[in-house]
């Protein structure tokens, strides 16, 4: 099946069956941060080309911390779910490495800029692997070092095998592992 059908496809029909759910988790955010429960960043999509990404608000605008309800949609990625009208927008796939804040793929060099052929993904084995990245990142002394020596050379180099070597089946495998990953 083409990824660019199977993407429109899959996420409208995502959107059918959980847009109720992911409407009363947009009026949670929006009571628990007291705005809009939407946060919009820019994010570097195929191509280099940056793109605007929708995500539950989890962040308290006026104290700028975390909220109790925020850490929660935080770690069971609820708050990502927005992203299904990315993914019908066509700017995002279902599979296909997380898209980053400029400053990273944007910067890539040589052949890892392979990455930027691929439309980012809602998942990917990256994304799997570095599933609680933001407690990894929490245990360093020095996060953004941490991250940028380690966890992002090690995501460049999982999404360039991803480039090579993906697959339709292997896509419905990394989705599969991601839905049923506990």
């Amino acid at each position: 099946m083409n990824k660019k059908i199977f993407d429109i496809t899959a996420s409208f029909a995502a959107l059918l069956l959980l847009g109720l759910f992911i409407f009363l988790c947009w009026v949670v955010a929006a009571i628990d941060t007291r705005s809009n429960g939407l946060f919009f960043q820019s994010r570097i999509g195929q191509f280099g080309k940056p793109f605007q990404i929708f995500k539950l608000k989890t962040i308290h605008p006026k104290k700028q911390t975390i909220s109790a309800m925020g850490r929660f949609l935080r770690k069971s990625k609820l708050d990502e779910l927005p992203q299904l009208f990315n993914v019908l927008l066509g700017d995002m796939s279902f599979v296909g490495p997380r898209p980053d804040v400029p400053g990273y793929y944007d910067q890539l060099q040589g052949e890892a800029r392979k990455i930027l052929e691929l439309k980012p993904g809602l998942t990917s084995p990256a994304s799997l692997k570095y599933f609680n990245e933001a407690y990894l990142l929490s245990q360093q002394e020095n996060s953004l070092k941490y991250n940028d020596t380690v966890i992002f050379p090690d995501k460049v180099r999982m999404n360039l095998t991803y480039y090579y070597d993906h697959s339709f089946w292997g896509d419905i495998r990394i989705i599969c592992n991601t839905v049923f990953r506990r």
